[in-house]
């Protein structure tokens, strides 16, 4: 008997997909007022990415395929990176690449490939990574993205685009070799804090990490996991968190680093999402569990959405697709 299909899920398929079959960011139309801002039915490839992670989780290889024939469709351009943006009609205007979104699909290129013994994922995951280690480096680092119009790359690599699962799967796989990876994992290991959050970059150039002054509690958790992947301690944070949520019942988005107060009044689905997945990664079910029962609660009530996590009549992606992972993680791991 196949497992019930989660709500989200459905949600995803009823409402945030463009008629070409890509991904839409937000459920509402709205019109970008810079190439570089999101809005709207655009389609990301970091939508395509946990997409892809989700099918894998479920082991469901039709969905899969059809991720990555949108993949292969939308996004992989004649140069081989990947566009991290299309319209909704499927046009590309971006010219750059988005280090961690490619990470995230060649990782999962490599797990289905071993999964499902198909030969065109892997094919495709070593002529991305291939691009990646030819053109988004600087100073034997990987950069936060590649413009490949100006031939320019910039001096920062964003610590949440250093995904350790996806770079140990490329280091098995024979496409970098171990002091590249090496070089990028010590990044994470070897990272300081402020005594509880996280930098934000590393400045390659200055070879010297760096923080915002607000934090954004996606990117910590991010981090959180790929440093626990490694093996690291982020013990730290995840006691921040748990203090948080005992005396305030939630947690928010964003945080000021010097008081560490909270800086919004906002609760973000993804947020809870991230925060599962680590729970789950440092094995702490019952905090997981108590995280998962406030993100379910922030699904929308009004049945034309239900099961996504629609405020005001409008969503974005990130925040049904971190949850869809979270609630499939703490059911199959």
């Amino acid at each position: 008997m196949k497992p019930a299909v989660s709500p989200t899920e459905s949600f995803i398929k009823r409402h945030m997909m463009n008629a070409n079959g890509t991904l839409a960011t937000y459920l509402k139309h709205s019109k970008s007022e810079h190439e570089d801002i999101v809005a709207g039915r655009e389609a990301l490839s970091e939508s395509l990415g946990l997409w892809m992670q989700y099918a894998l989780l479920i082991k469901n290889h039709a969905l899969f395929q059809e991720g990555y024939e949108q993949l292969m469709n939308n996004y992989v351009t004649p140069q081989q990176y990947i566009a991290w943006k299309r319209d909704s009609d499927g046009a590309i205007h971006a010219n750059t690449n988005a280090l961690g979104d490619d990470f995230r699909i060649v990782g999962s290129l490599l797990k289905a490939a071993k999964l499902w013994e198909e030969e065109h994922y892997l094919k495709t995951a070593k002529a991305i990574s291939e691009t990646l280690l030819s053109k988004v480096r600087k100073d034997g680092y990987y950069t936060d993205f590649y413009d490949f119009a100006r031939e320019e790359l910039p001096d920062t690599l964003s610590l949440v685009y250093i995904d350790s699962a996806a770079l140990a799967m490329m280091l098995d796989a024979g496409f970098i070799d171990k002091s590249i990876f090496d070089r990028h994992a010590d990044l994470l290991r070897h990272m300081p804090d402020d005594g509880l959050f996280y930098p934000k970059v590393y400045d390659i150039a200055a070879r010297e990490y760096r923080y915002d002054a607000s934090v954004n509690l996606i990117d910590q958790l991010i981090v959180a996991i790929h440093r626990t992947t490694l093996g690291g301690n982020t013990d730290v944070l995840a006691s921040f968190l748990k203090t948080e949520f005992s005396q305030e019942h939630k947690l928010m988005g964003r945080y000021d680093r010097a008081s560490r107060a909270q800086e919004v009044s906002y609760e973000s689905p993804a947020v809870y999402g991230l925060a599962i997945l680590l729970a789950v990664e440092q094995d702490d079910r019952a905090w997981a569990k108590q995280l998962h029962e406030r993100m379910i609660a922030l699904r929308s009530t009004d049945a034309l959405y239900s099961g996504g996590y629609v405020f005001d009549g409008n969503t974005h992606l990130f925040d049904n697709l971190l949850p869809l992972l979270a609630e499939t993680a703490l059911k199959v791991r």
